[in-house]
């Protein structure tokens, strides 16, 4: 007869072996379908990579463009370029489309400011542009002679697109060989002025941003053009000033050219370099 204690073992030893047959049977459970997920993910991936469907089809000739691939936005970016960014992804799956790669390479392309791509399944690419805003015309040096170029409120300088016509001021003080973030200090420096000029901003053919603290503009005036140095504030009380005083002014001082309105309360006129009030 089994003593009280070996029973008590006995039932320990059952139990155990039951907790163990049940929670391995779950575990085999869970990995067998574990496995057949796997599995399926593994064959679906598959599917999406090889069947037809999902293929992005090319252009149907040469010089034509895939109606498959959507472009939006494009104005003055080169659609080309572009274009050509997408000619690897023709003829694959758009499983295997490369997202972040396509979008990064966009934002490289000139005038491009943002770009989202979409895919649109099952075949189907849609890309959108924003362009870049240019903010006023440059001229940088280039092999000993002056190009025009644009910039814009960030610092970035653009190759002016063909048949374009903008109406922009002249921004001078601006060096190709400066970082974008410096350009884009003298760029936001005129946007300023001008913002404040208001109307009397029409009128203004060109800024100069060389010193930061001390913005020049070409003014039009009694039938010609002034250089009217503003300071680095009340940039509209001074011109309104001066603007109401020029026809004295300029029948005292026909000659004088440039004008210091750095002051408030007076207007210096400079002739010859030399002032004169």
């Amino acid at each position: 007869m089994a003593s009280p204690a070996n029973a008590k073992s006995k039932n320990r030893r059952r139990t155990a072996t039951q907790i163990f047959l049940r929670f391995g049977g779950i575990a085999l459970a869970v990995g067998i379908a574990l496995s057949g997920a796997i599995y399926a993910s593994e064959r679906f991936e598959q599917f999406l990579i090889r069947d037809p469907r999902f293929f992005l089809p090319g252009p149907p000739d040469y010089g034509l463009e895939s109606p498959n691939l959507e472009l939006h936005g494009l104005h003055y970016a080169s659609r080309q370029r572009v274009l050509r960014l997408f000619d690897p992804d023709y003829g694959r799956s758009l499983y295997l489309f490369p997202l972040k790669i396509r979008r990064v390479e966009l934002l490289h392309v000139p005038w491009v400011h943002d770009a989202s791509v979409a895919r649109i399944w099952p075949n189907h690419i849609v890309v959108q542009i924003t362009e870049r805003k240019p903010a006023a015309f440059i001229k940088l040096p280039a092999e000993g002679m002056l190009r025009w170029a644009m910039i814009d409120e960030e610092g970035v300088i653009l190759d002016p697109p063909p048949k374009s016509n903008f109406q922009l001021p002249v921004l001078a003080g601006v060096m190709g060989g400066e970082t974008q973030e410096k350009r884009g200090v003298r760029v936001r420096r005129m946007q300023r002025l001008m913002r404040e000029l208001g109307p009397l901003a029409a009128s203004v053919s060109e800024v100069d941003a060389s010193d930061l603290d001390d913005l020049k503009i070409t003014e039009k005036a009694g039938g010609g053009a002034v250089t009217l140095m503003l300071g680095d504030r009340n940039f509209s009380s001074r011109l309104k000033n001066f603007l109401a005083h020029y026809p004295e002014i300029h029948r005292s001082m026909p000659q004088a050219g440039s004008f210091d309105l750095r002051l408030d309360d007076r207007i210096t006129g400079l002739e010859a370099s030399r002032d004169a009030r």
